[in-house]
Formats: C-alpha cells, structure tokens, sequence
C-alpha cells in the first residue's frame, strides 16, 4: 500500500513544485497552496458519485457527452468555481502568476486522489502511464486555467472575458483529451501530440503570466517609491 501511496502522490506533488518554485517573486505560503491542494482531493468522490449516477441512470451516454459533459464539464467547473468563490478573493492571490499556482493545486489535489485509487483498483504498473497522463493532463488544464483566472484578477477590463475563457478552455482541451481516448483505436498516436500540445500551451501560459507578474510587481514597487 505505501508503495501505491508513493506512486500516486509523487507525480502531483513534482508538478505541483516545479510550477511553484517558477514563481520568480513572492512565493504564496506552503500552508495556502496545500489547501488549495486538498480542496482539489475534496472534490473527487462528490464528483466520481455524480459520474456513477449519470452512468447508472443512463444520462449522457455517448463518447462525445462523456468525455465532454459527464467528465470534461463537470470537473472543471467545479475545480473553476471553487478557484473563483474561494481563492480568487484569497489575501495571498496578490499577483498573475499566483492562478498558475492555485490552479495547478487544486486539479493536481484532484489528480493525485483520483490517481491513487485508479492504482489500488488496477495496480501500480500502471503509474508511469498515470504520470505522464492522467495526472500531467490535469496539471496543464489547471495551469491554462488559473492563468485565465489570474488574467480577469489584474486586469481592469474584460474581466468576465477572462473568467469564462477560464472555464471554457480547459473544458474544450479536458473534452478533446478524453474524447481521443474514449473514441480511437489506436489513441496512442493522437494523445502523444495532444500531450506536446497542451505542454506547449501551458508553459507559454506561465510564462506570460510570470511576465505579468514583472509587470505588476513593478507597479506596485513605483507606487510605494512615489507614495
């Protein structure tokens, strides 16, 4: 069981540092992005029992309404809206790269629990696959999101603009991901480009949103210079 525990931890929290250790400048306390981390945990089995319902009862069959309704939508927008009502408002969410962080904690704090019970029901072989999958999928939809929540934070117009944009972008990526796989034989050579893609997107995302933050953070340092 430790072994399974140590696979299926270990890929979140490695993504999760390397996001955290890019920021550049005023890192957020360990204590508020491991809560942002443990809210992504909470959300699993109140979303997995949802899942087990639309299965049970019939709704949303298809491969198109599973993978971009029954599994793309309804996890991301709870992952957005606990992002929006809980730590968009958040004292330590005080610069664009911070949505980077926050939204990379609570989809790996998703991934990481979904990962460790798909491994005790399948069995630890199956974590390399896991790892640069599953759980990498879920960091990339987190980062593209929290840079679209950071963007409607700091910005002084289109803020909706961006906060839709930060639940319907990764919803349309979360959709293609799972279509791929619910819909082709030979998925492997389609989710390996998808894979680049979103790796691609990602990290441009953060490096715009570190970009940003330079920005930010030097208006913040001329306004006390002047003040």
């Amino acid at each position: 069981m430790l072994v399974i525990l140590s696979a299926g931890t270990a890929p979140g929290l490695a993504l999760l540092s390397y996001f955290y250790l890019k920021d550049h400048y005023e890192k957020e306390t360990f204590k508020t992005v491991l809560k942002t981390f443990l809210y992504g945990v909470c959300l699993v089995l109140p979303i997995m029992f949802l899942q087990y319902i639309f299965q049970v009862e019939q709704v949303l069959n298809g491969p198109f309404a599973q993978a971009f309704l029954q599994a793309s939508l309804l996890e991301e927008f709870v992952k957005w809206f606990f992002l929006l009502y809980i730590i968009y408002p958040h004292v330590d969410f005080d610069e664009p790269y911070d949505g980077i962080i926050f939204g990379a904690g609570i989809s790996l704090g998703f991934a990481t629990l979904e990962n460790i019970l798909y491994l005790v029901a399948n069995g630890v072989e199956h974590a390399l696959t896991r790892a640069m999958l599953p759980v990498s999928s879920h960091a990339l939809f987190g980062v593209i999101m929290g840079y679209y929540i950071g963007k409607a934070k700091f910005s002084y117009s289109h803020k909706r603009v961006f906060l839709f944009s930060a639940l319907i972008v990764p919803v349309i990526l979360h959709g293609v991901y799972d279509y791929i796989l619910l819909t082709l034989k030979f998925w492997i050579y389609w989710i390996l480009p998808f894979m680049g893609f979103l790796w691609w997107l990602a990290l441009k995302k953060a490096k715009k949103a570190r970009d940003y933050s330079v920005v930010h953070t030097s208006k913040l340092f001329s306004r006390k210079e002047t003040g």
